[in-house]
């Protein structure tokens, strides 16, 4: 939207990612007069860039695909008990498992969103007390988004383009990763292609995954009459008596002109993390880092949360991020999910090591490259080192089975390649005896099944993005067949994890965990409700959804609240004029 900033409302969402955009639609709904204030020229944030994954137990689409009972709740919550612990508050823990199914069947009930259940992708800590190997995880139904009409062209850019219509769901990219090894990978190609034809005939503009949640909260937002102003750039919270009264920005760009935005009953910041700025990556988080191995939004630099230490925030999590192992490719950073879980790869440090299990969960497994840093070793970067059998077999960052990797890759130092062991470890740097000593080990645990040093293929996890062809373990696989590959690993993220302590209703805390009167921030600006880990594909636009309408519940209360007292004084003092 363009045209002239309000100069006061009821309140004011800073951000249209999936955190602001859910907030401004739960508070629109509420009656409340609101108003969107986002960054840049297009709205979804890194939620648009995304795979599209919700992790929210108990909710409609789990309900409607048989999968969740009466006993889940309580199962949820034991689940992050045990993998989240005591980082996070258990109120708030529980907050998010209690309230998440209302919230989607609010978004169901409000916007053109629908989930469905993404089938058998596992909790990322399925063996954990209350984990789910079958999952919990939905993600969006592929929607025709012409209804947005030009506002679709605001989009946020794709984290990877691909052409017109070619929607692949979760679902889809688990087996086609496979390429031929069954025959669901070609048949599923197919079914895409088809409906691919089938759309462009129809004059259709389809999306899935994270642009799918992004158009559809948007076309709620335009439904329910809640602005979104383009362009406006946060600088800071406006306080008065240690209460958030609204917020300065930029607006109409660069160049654009200072305003002030009130907000009669609050603010919530939705602007996500800080991973495009360096300064504060190198502050907080380990190195090395860059702002060029994250996926996130080039927009999100931080804003929200240092306007709110500004206003005496406590901050949390500073140090941690949604990683993942990631490629650096010269056309930017490819966040490996199949990749590395795939059998026939494993992945070595600058001593020739395995350091840990591939098949990890990604934040999990960038922790293992991070505390092997710590050691004096060099794990950044890493190598996975593959075979041409692996390349002949699997998709790999975009490439079908069999196609060679690009010379710009070659060229760019990311990827390298020699006919045998001994000279890709020259390739790479690293000792020639210790790589053929880990190989041969690891094709010896290919051969039995076991990964004796770190267990690879034991978690039904590990499992997802395996080849059920190959026996007797589907992720592990001898790596034998020259010419050899070594791709460069880089610990890459989504977005980072740390920002503003928030309670269970998502209000902004001081270090003292007294509550900042007026402020309130969901998504990636927030200190992250999964704490140090991650639940499952999801849990992260998860809590932006259930916690952004959580702060405007909150906020419809307390200005209920306060209107009633203002009536109770009003007739208070007539009463006492009357007496007189």
């Amino acid at each position: 939207m363009t045209g002239q900033l309000p100069d006061e409302v009821d309140v004011v969402v800073v951000g249209a990612g999936g955190a602001g955009m859910s907030a401004a639609l739960a508070a629109g709904a509420q009656g409340l007069e609101t108003v969107v204030l986002e960054k840049s020229a297009h709205f979804g944030g890194s939620t648009a860039r995304s795979g599209g994954g919700v992790w929210i137990p108990g909710n409609y689409a789990l309900q409607a695909a048989g999968q969740t009972d009466a006993a889940d709740v309580e199962e949820s919550k034991r689940y992050l008990d045990s993998i989240v612990g005591d980082d996070v508050p258990k109120v708030r823990r529980d907050t998010y498992i209690e309230r998440g199914a209302e919230v989607m069947e609010f978004v169901r009930d409000r916007t053109p969103l629908r989930f469905a259940w993404v089938e058998d992708y596992a909790d990322y800590h399925p063996e954990a007390p209350g984990g789910r190997l079958k999952g919990r995880s939905c993600e969006p139904v592929p929607m025709d988004a012409r209804f947005l009409g030009e506002e679709l062209a605001r989009l946020h850019p794709q984290y990877t383009k691909a052409p017109a219509n070619m929607i692949v769901t979760q679902a889809d990219f688990r087996r086609i990763s496979l390429g031929m090894r069954t025959i669901r990978g070609p048949v599923t190609m197919v079914k895409v292609l088809a409906r691919r034809v089938v759309s462009l005939v129809r004059g259709q503009k389809m999306y899935a995954m994270g642009n799918a949640i992004a158009i559809g909260l948007r076309q709620g937002l335009v439904d329910a009459g809640v602005p979104v102003h383009y362009e406006t750039e946060l600088l800071g919270l406006v306080l008065e008596d240690g209460r958030v009264v609204g917020v300065r920005v930029r607006h109409g760009g660069p160049e654009g002109a200072e305003r002030v935005v009130r907000a009669r009953h609050g603010v919530v910041l939705g602007s996500g993390g800080f991973e495009r700025n360096l300064e504060m990556r190198e502050r907080h988080q380990p190195r090395p880092t860059s702002v060029e191995w994250t996926t996130g939004s080039q927009f999100n630099t931080g804003a929200g949360i240092e306007a709110g230490q500004e206003a005496g925030a406590d901050v949390g999590l500073m140090d941690d991020a949604w990683w993942g192992p990631t490629i650096p490719l010269p056309s930017g950073p490819w966040f490996c999910l199949a990749e590395r879980n795939l059998p026939g790869s494993i992945i070595v440090n600058q001593a020739g090591r395995r350091y840990m299990n591939e098949a990890l969960p990604y934040v999990e497994a960038v922790h293992e490259i991070y505390a092997g840093e710590a050691t004096g070793v060099g794990h950044v970067p890493s190598w996975m080192v593959i075979d041409q059998r692996y390349r002949n077999r699997y998709l790999f960052a975009g490439l079908g089975p069999r196609q060679p990797f690009p010379g710009r890759w070659y060229k760019n130092g990311t990827v390298r390649k020699a006919a045998t062991l001994e000279a890709l470890a020259a390739e790479i740097d690293v000792p020639a005896a210790a790589l053929r000593e880990t190989v041969d080990r690891f094709n010896g645990f290919a051969r039995s099944g076991v990964d004796e040093d770190f267990g690879r293929g034991e978690s039904g996890y590990d499992k997802y993005y395996s080849d059920p062809t190959v026996k007797p373990n589907p992720s592990l696989h001898v790596i034998d067949q020259a010419p050899f590959y070594a791709v460069k690993i880089v610990p890459g993220d989504l977005g980072t994890k740390g920002g503003l302590v928030t309670d269970e209703r998502a209000r902004v805390l001081r270090a003292d965990g007294s509550v900042i009167d007026g402020l309130y921030a969901a998504g990636n600006c927030s200190a992250a409700v999964m704490g140090h880990t991650y639940a499952g594909p999801g849990a992260t636009i998860g809590p932006a959804l259930v916690f952004g309408y959580l702060a405007a519940e909150d906020i419809a209360r307390t200005a209920a609240g306060r209107r009633t007292a203002a009536v109770t004084e009003a007739v208070t003092e007539a009463v006492t004029e009357q007496s007189a």
